[in-house]
């Protein structure tokens, strides 16, 4: 799976789908799409990442709470 960075727009490939959905994680780890060579794994704030398409993550992917009303 693609995400896509807020800032600079580059894509980053989800190493772990798990991590991403699980809402107390709220960091995923990923590689940059860069170049032919495959790029080391960095970690990512899911609230610096989108989808390709410019749409943001599910809320309940981010906040434990999020069936709560804020």
């Amino acid at each position: 799976m693609f995400l896509q960075t807020k800032d600079r727009g580059v894509l980053v490939e989800v190493m772990d789908v798990t991590e991403l959905i699980d809402p107390l994680k709220p960091h995923i780890h990923g590689r940059v799409q860069a170049g032919q060579e495959e790029q080391d794994p960095e970690e990512f704030a899911k609230g610096d990442l989108v989808f390709p398409s410019g749409e943001t993550l599910p809320r309940c992917w981010q906040d434990v709470d999020y069936q709560t009303n804020k």
